[in-house]
């Protein structure tokens, strides 16, 4: 072995007590009890052995722009507003080193998966693309990052957009987003979507239905071009805060219209939670649809960050154990199936949204694993677990030290 793990408590497989993981060449070769002591080996003292954490959307190239933004207001509008007066300034290399310090944190708090959103459109170009694409190839030895394409400022209101997304999806990037309540049609932009990503062979990821509003939803009309096409599996949803106003009986007619298509979500807990709400001066909505409720319905739904330090949200590390957490607090997650779905929707469930095919921690899957300071999954997002160790690929790619008290 080229190196083994002893004594992992691994995540899933809590009930088995400690076991060896044996890593060779990049892949888990063998898992058992006491294996025989070759080459490098360390011991994880019955800490959590988990598949590195996978997320699934994230905005890179406008992440830490809280310096170049007013937040007078706070309000979405003034967010899309702001940034978009601050992409005028953005150079490759400011979205490159943004992004690298992003991704950087990513990587420092065990995520090896990242699907990022990159807006594209006649005010920025190609400029944040450029930025972010080198990054792929630059962070390789600890992160696959996957990049989608979408229009921010609208599509079929916004000409040269489309040539724009066209090109970009061309030159490297592997998935197509919409955001259709910015655009004056927002069937046409999802029409337009599904159109481009059948021209290249890709995956669908969008952010829809963002607002208080439940009456109308446009997830309705996502799950039926989903199904026209024969796309399930392949369709993501993000935010959709309508879902969190509306009543039982609307959610469970949704629920089962996205499991039947085959159309996955993402909830975004601290985006939604900041800008949702705003409009009452007293017991202001949360706007965080509760996607564990969906899981039970047979959606596959994920947790992810969304936005780092800037307008949409002024706050973040990059932790998707601390964005599990907070969601657990908002959604009122008590049972204890439901907490351990929370990590599975920052890990497994968000490997199958990405379609990831050798993932988790079995014998063929790829070594790629964070260590965390607990001994199972629900302590893990219940105590905001530390993450001591990563590896990609069986390569160890961070560390840190738990800590230690001092006593006199």
């Amino acid at each position: 072995m080229d190196l083994t793990l002893r004594n992992a408590r691994i995540a899933g497989r809590e009930q088995d007590g400690n076991l060896d993981v044996g890593i060779e060449n990049g892949r888990i070769a063998v898992i058992g009890a006491d294996l025989p002591v070759e080459g490098f080996s360390r011991d994880l003292q019955g800490r959590l052995l988990a598949p590195g954490f996978v997320e699934t959307h994230i905005h890179l190239d406008k992440s830490r722009i809280l310096d170049r933004c007013r937040a007078d207001s706070g309000d979405l509008s003034e967010a899309i507003a702001e940034v978009a007066r601050a992409k005028q300034g953005f150079s490759p290399e400011d979205v490159h080193a943004r992004g690298a310090a992003t991704l950087e944190r990513a990587i420092l708090n065990g995520t090896t998966h990242m699907r990022t959103h990159l807006e594209v459109d006649p005010g920025i170009g190609l400029r944040g693309f450029e930025g972010i694409f080198p990054l792929v190839r630059e962070y390789a030895w600890a992160i696959d990052l996957e990049i989608c394409i979408f229009p921010q400022e609208g599509l079929l209101n916004n000409p040269g957009t489309d040539e724009l997304m066209m090109q970009a999806l061309g030159s490297g990037g592997r998935v197509v987003g919409a955001a259709p309540y910015t655009d004056s049609d927002p069937h046409g932009q999802i029409d337009r979507v599904f159109e481009m990503a059948r021209h290249f062979d890709i995956d669908i990821d969008m952010h829809l239905d963002f607002g208080a509003d439940a009456s109308a939803l446009d997830l309705d009309y996502v799950c039926e071009v989903t199904e026209k096409f024969r796309y399930g599996g392949r369709v993501a949803i993000g935010h959709v805060t309508k879902l969190s106003a509306a009543d039982p009986a609307r959610v469970a007619l949704a629920a089962k219209r996205m499991a039947d298509s085959g159309v996955a979500l993402t909830v975004l807990p601290s985006t939604d939670l900041y800008l949702m709400g705003r409009g009452t001066d007293h017991s202001a909505m949360r706007g965080v649809t509760q996607a564990h409720k969906l899981l039970h319905a047979g959606v596959n739904c994920s947790l992810s960050t969304n936005n780092v330090l800037n307008p949409f949200t002024p706050f973040g590390d990059v932790s998707l154990i601390r964005m599990a957490n907070l969601y657990a607090n908002i959604a009122h997650v008590g049972a204890r199936a439901d907490v351990c779905e929370c990590f599975e929707m920052i890990s497994s469930r968000s490997a199958r949204l990405l379609r990831l095919a050798d993932y988790g921690v079995h014998e063929g899957a790829a070594a790629d694993l964070v260590v965390l300071d607990a001994s199972d999954r629900a302590s893990a997002i219940a105590e905001l677990a530390i993450p001591l160790m990563g590896f990609k690929r069986g390569r160890q790619t961070f560390e840190r030290q738990p800590p230690t008290l001092l006593r006199p």
